[in-house]
């Protein structure tokens, strides 16, 4: 006679292979999302410390920052000050250059008169040879408050004679001589050369120097310029560079 199975008794039912595959993939990622949330929390505890340290630091800076502001505008007023002083400076020093030339203007420099032609008196020996070498009449006679030669030291090394230097007791007649030099070119003495230029502080000399040292230039570019005394270089031209040291520009239309 066949069993009959109990309805009651417990069955097996064996595992879902796909469903046990599902469920350790799902533990897995869950595992890795906490594992990251733990890496993320982490992170989270260094940047607060660093953003500690950044407070910190910005509050200092802010301490040195706040320390500082008063400080720098006292530098401010300084360099104010500075530059007003410079702007005194340069005109002071432009004055005292105005008042050396003028307190020159009566001196007058001659290179070539060769040496000891002069003899014993250089004064009477210029008396002499100053209508003869230029040509001129003077109104009055001739004086002079000194009379000497000098020795620059770039003139001896040549083997030049030393330059005379004279300064007149009138005004008048340096400038006669000036003049007339500039019309007739050097004067001539006994085969020499005799040249004369007026006297002028280390000053104006060396912005002479740059004048003269410009005109080269300004010849082959075809510019107009003028050279004034004691140092003023005009140029008339628009487009040459503003910045130039002592040069003075003009409209290309005026005329010297």
């Amino acid at each position: 006679m066949a069993t009959q199975p109990n309805p009651t008794s417990p069955t097996t039912v064996p595992a879902d292979p796909r469903a046990v595959d599902a469920t350790d993939r799902i533990l897995q990622e869950i595992t890795m999302v906490l594992r990251r949330l733990e890496a993320m929390d982490l992170n989270i505890t260094d940047l607060s410390a660093a953003s500690a340290s950044i407070r910190t630091d910005i509050a200092c800076f802010s301490e040195k920052v706040a320390d500082m502001e008063p400080r720098l505008t006292i530098v401010e007023e300084y360099v104010g000050m500075v530059t007003e002083y410079d702007a005194e400076l340069r005109a002071l020093r432009a004055k005292l250059t105005d008042l050396e030339d003028r307190s020159r203007r009566d001196n007058i420099h001659f290179f070539g008169i060769p040496e000891r032609k002069e003899g014993n008196n250089i004064k009477a020996f210029l008396k002499r040879l100053l209508p003869e070498l230029t040509g001129l009449t003077f109104s009055s006679p001739l004086e002079f408050q000194r009379v000497h030669r000098i020795s620059p030291p770039h003139l001896v090394s040549f083997g030049w004679p030393h330059p005379v230097i004279k300064c007149f007791l009138r005004h008048e007649q340096p400038q006669q001589v000036l003049s007339t030099a500039q019309t007739q070119g050097p004067f001539l003495l006994e085969g020499h050369e005799v040249r004369v230029a007026a006297d002028f502080s280390r000053t104006t000399n060396e912005k002479q120097k740059v004048s003269l040292a410009l005109r080269p230039q300004l010849r082959k570019l075809d510019i107009k310029f003028g050279l004034f005394e004691p140092a003023l270089l005009a140029i008339a031209h628009e487009s040459f560079p503003k910045e130039y040291p002592g040069a003075v520009l003009i409209r290309p239309n005026d005329a010297f």
